[in-house]
C-alpha cells in the first residue's frame, strides 16, 4: 500500500513525466479504457478508501439539485434547508460544500449520508469512467488526493512504455 503521507510529494514528483505521457499519448489512450479500468479495478481492490479519506477533507465536489434533493430526504429536512446549513456557491456558481472536510464525514472516515452522496463523489476517483483520456489533467491533479489514481497513472505510464 502506498504511503499516504508521503502521497502529495510522490505526485508533485511525477508531475512532469505524467503531464507529459498524457500529452505524447493522447492518441494511444482513447482505446485504452480497458487497460485502464483493469487498472483502477486491481489497485481499488487493495485499497481501504477507508484508512486515507483524504477526498472527504480536501476536495469539493460540485453538487446538483438532484443531489440536494437526495442529500434532503437522506437527512429529513427540506431541499432550501441543505442549501442553507451545508452549501454555498462557487466561483463557477455551482453548489459546493460551505466547508471541507465533507460535512457528512464521520471520524472513522465513513459517510454519514453514502447512500445519498453526491454523484462526483459516487463517481470518484473517475478512474473508471469511459473515455479517461479525457479527465488526464484532473486525474493528474487527483494523484496527490487519492492513491488510486496514483498508482493508476504510475502503473498506467509502465505498461504504455
Amino acid at each position: 500500500m502506498l504511503d499516504l503521507e508521503n502521497l502529495t510529494d510522490l505526485a508533485q514528483l511525477a508531475y512532469p513525466s505524467s503531464k507529459e505521457f498524457f500529452k505524447k499519448n493522447r492518441k494511444r489512450l482513447e482505446s485504452m479504457d480497458l487497460v485502464v479500468h483493469d487498472l483502477h479495478n486491481r489497485i481499488s481492490a487493495k485499497t481501504d478508501c477507508l484508512s486515507c479519506g483524504n477526498c472527504c477533507r480536501s476536495l469539493g465536489p460540485a453538487i446538483t439539485d438532484k443531489d440536494i434533493e437526495k442529500m434532503a430526504k437522506a437527512l429529513r429536512i427540506k431541499p432550501s434547508d441543505v442549501l442553507l446549513k451545508y452549501l454555498r456557491r462557487d466561483e463557477d456558481d455551482d453548489y459546493i460544500f460551505k466547508t471541507m472536510p465533507c460535512p457528512f464525514l464521520m471520524p472513522d472516515n465513513y459517510c454519514m449520508i453514502y447512500d445519498a452522496r453526491p454523484k462526483a463523489c459516487k463517481e470518484y476517483p473517475h478512474t473508471d469512467r469511459k473515455k479517461f483520456y479525457q479527465l488526464s489533467q484532473l486525474s493528474i491533479k487527483n494523484a496527490s488526493t487519492c492513491p488510486i489514481v496514483y498508482e493508476v497513472i504510475e502503473e498506467l505510464k509502465k505498461t504504455t512504455k
